[in-house]
């Protein structure tokens, strides 16, 4: 049989390196790129640049202070309007008679209770240590000491009680007395005040919560003065 021979057409070798899917598209040869290409490297320049403008804003801007409004009060004070005066609690503890006078009964009550209690205290105490003697020395029945200390434990019981209600006695008399002078203070001021008209009147103390007070608005000694007159002229 005679061989064929099949000649193989020549192909350019631009085209046997393309992929079966790729195309050639030819472009005209006066064709001009584009002005601007959006890309990746586009997008990163301009998130630099907005945090350029940001830094630049902050640098310049963080020398000025931010103006914030004011409440009224605060403007009121500040215009020198408002009127303010304070007493000094401690000196008042210290030198209104009337608390003195309040205070001594306190004492005194606590004294007398305290006193009661402990001539009963010690009255408990001698009857168990002579029980406890009588037991040692086999001196009563077993049946005897079983009701003698029954006695001295309800006898103990009951001078409890009555610590707890004379401990309660004397607080509810103190906080009787805040109340008695705090009202007295308050009713006062309040007839003080019409002469003067402040605004506020603080009361200031030692660890209190107004930290600093100037002492050109300390009113203590003129109030102080005028509550020890007016207490001496109610006892007359």
């Amino acid at each position: 049989m005679q061989e064929e021979n099949f000649e193989k057409p020549q192909m350019n070798e631009d085209a046997e390196n393309l992929s079966p899917h790729q195309e050639i598209i030819s472009k005209p040869a006066d064709a001009k790129p584009p002005f601007f290409t959006f890309n990746f490297n586009t997008l990163l320049c301009l998130v630099l640049l907005a945090g350029l403008v940001v830094l630049y804003v902050l640098f310049f801007k963080s020398g000025q202070s931010i103006e914030r409004p004011i409440p009224l009060g605060a403007q009121k004070a500040s215009g020198k309007t408002l009127s303010v005066a304070f007493v000094n609690l401690d000196s008042l503890n210290v030198h209104y008679e009337y608390v003195n006078i309040l205070r001594r009964d306190l004492e005194n009550t606590g004294k007398k209770l305290q006193s009661e209690v402990l001539a009963e205290q010690a009255a408990l105490e001698k009857e168990g240590a002579d029980f406890q003697r009588q037991v040692s020395a086999n001196a009563i029945p077993e049946d005897k000491a079983k009701i003698i200390y029954e006695q001295l434990m309800k006898k103990s019981s009951l001078l409890d009680q009555k610590k707890q209600h004379y401990t309660q006695q004397v607080a509810d008399q103190e906080m009787s007395m805040n109340l008695r002078l705090v009202d007295s203070v308050t009713a006062f001021l309040k007839r003080f005040n019409r002469q003067y008209r402040f605004d506020y009147i603080m009361g200031f103390k030692t660890g209190g919560e107004i930290l600093i007070a100037s002492d050109t608005l300390d009113i203590t000694k003129p109030v102080l003065d005028a509550l020890n007159t007016e207490y001496l002229q109610r006892k007359k």
